[in-house]
């Protein structure tokens, strides 16, 4: 059985042919003209071989991503890992609300950074950000991607629902540990917190329940607006005045994300469709009335 037979056995035609080009595309570097003329049937044992493996895993389900080491977001190749989320098509386009609204040179804060996707393009795009993350695994990827792609970012360890419920005590107060300053806070915090009901587990496809980070994926089903709710509390305290916060959410819950922001007292609450026409992203102001 050939490789592109044994990606066939667990998916669709189409799909297992894009998979077969990815693998030989990045791993191999041949593009589709290349394999069209066979040059595929002409690979090294020793290259045949890796390719075999690499066949095996990702006809078992483990995510091509994770075999391959890396994904492509925002047009660079970031390192990815079972630690961290693989980076999703849709949230470029929460990268892309942020700079069409927000001034660069700017400070963001990235609240739940994964792989560093988000606050990388950024700081590359030339905000001042800082990452923040409960895992050091995730904080450890993120940080291989910002030194390898050459970004300046801050690396912060930290539970953001535990962060916001620490209010800043005196002129240069640390807020678990991340250090603030009274009258000093982000002009944007930009977040793809977990947002998947426990509930939603069994319509999930496989190779993304068994192989990446539930924490990085689910919220509890009497809950789902739990990181919202202590983000958007956060940045009560430590967003400037008309600061944003930018948000990606659950499709079934965008709406009740805008309806909580409003309850908190954020202005120009805002609910933005995806490229696939569902309610996806969230955006609101801080504004003193």
């Amino acid at each position: 059985m050939n490789a592109l037979q044994k990606l066939q056995q667990r998916y669709d035609p189409g799909e297992a042919r894009a998979l077969y080009e990815l693998i030989l595309k990045q791993r191999f570097g041949l593009s589709r003209t290349d394999i069209l003329l066979g040059k595929d049937t002409t690979l090294s044992a020793k290259d045949n071989e890796e390719l075999q493996i690499i066949i095996d895993r990702v006809a078992k389900g483990e995510p091509v991503q994770y075999v391959l080491g890396s994904e492509e977001f925002c047009g660079r190749t970031f390192l990815v890992g079972p630690g961290v989320l693989i980076p999703r098509p849709e949230t470029q386009q929460l990268v892309s609300l942020v700079e069409q609204n927000v001034a660069s040179g700017s400070k963001v804060l990235d609240v739940g950074t994964g792989s560093g996707c988000i606050a990388i393009t950024l700081a590359l795009a030339g905000y001042k950000v800082t990452a923040l993350d409960v895992s050091d695994e995730a904080l450890a990827i993120a940080k291989q991607n910002a030194e390898q792609l050459g970004a300046d970012v801050e690396f912060v360890k930290g539970d953001i629902k535990i962060l916001s419920n620490s209010p800043l005590k005196g002129e240069n107060a640390v807020c678990g540990s991340l250090p603030l300053r009274e009258g000093w806070g982000w002009s944007a915090i930009v977040s793809n917190p977990p947002y998947i009901c426990e509930s939603e587990a069994s319509a999930m496809d496989a190779n993304v329940l068994d192989h990446e980070p539930h924490l990085a994926l689910f919220v509890p089903d009497d809950d789902p607006l739990l990181f919202y709710r202590a983000i958007a509390d956060f940045g009560k305290q430590h967003l400037v005045e008309e600061g944003w916060l930018f948000f990606e959410t659950n499709r079934a819950y965008a709406k009740q994300v805008g309806e909580l922001l409003s309850e908190m007292g954020y202005k120009e609450v805002k609910v933005v469709k995806d490229e696939y026409d569902n309610n996806r992203f969230v955006w609101a102001r801080k504004i003193q009335d």
